[in-house]
């Protein structure tokens, strides 16, 4: 009787046991179904672009966008799709063309760089402005005085020059200089395009 009994609860403990397991099982396999199907209904992943972060410093997209200087370049980074090169962790150093610069372009240029067939001519350009580096105007004025140019994220190089009336990068004067999270805008009213 005693063997029969130890059987029984030995024989219940186990189908319990069993009975648990393949719960745990079906539970993991329809959590698993669950996390499927809201990936395939979410939005693509995005970049580091679409992250928000109010706390922290505002970076060179974000400070871009917030004035109206730069709306030109913002619609022309966002065609482009360089977005999220431009909010990197840097060190970057940005030359910003604000709207009167893509005014100054033969009519019609701006409109045919925007559209989507001439979206790799449009990134070459907006990479021409961007030096993979930090250059406050202080490292700008030693580089122009040590007669170097800037590597720029295009693969092409501009002149630096200090003259009598400020500094000069790729022939076009250096308006005004911001201090970003991942860098430095340097403002110009010219637009660098690359030969």
């Amino acid at each position: 009787m005693k063997n029969s009994r130890f059987a029984f609860f030995a024989f219940l403990i186990l189908t319990i046991g069993l009975y648990s397991c393949g719960m745990e099982d079906s539970k993991s396999n329809q959590n698993s179904s669950n996390d499927d199907a809201m990936k395939s209904t979410e939005a693509p992943a995005k970049g580091q672009s679409a992250v928000v972060d109010n706390v922290s410093d505002a970076n060179v997209l974000q400070v871009a966008k917030s004035l109206d200087d730069f709306s030109t370049l913002v619609v022309a980074i966002e065609a482009a799709g360089v977005e999220d090169a431009v909010v990197n962790t840097g060190p970057l150093t940005i030359f910003a063309p604000v709207n009167a610069a893509f005014d100054k372009l033969p009519e019609g240029t701006v409109a045919g760089l925007l559209k989507p067939e001439n979206k790799s001519t449009l990134a070459f350009i907006l990479t021409n402005h961007v030096a993979p580096a930090n250059y406050p105007e202080k490292q700008l004025k030693k580089q122009a005085k040590k007669g170097r140019k800037l590597y720029m994220a295009s693969g092409k190089y501009l002149v630096v020059e200090n003259k009598d009336d400020g500094i000069y990068v790729g022939g076009t004067k250096v308006i005004k200089s911001v201090k970003v999270s991942n860098g430095w805008i340097h403002v110009i009213d010219n637009v660098l395009v690359p030969e």
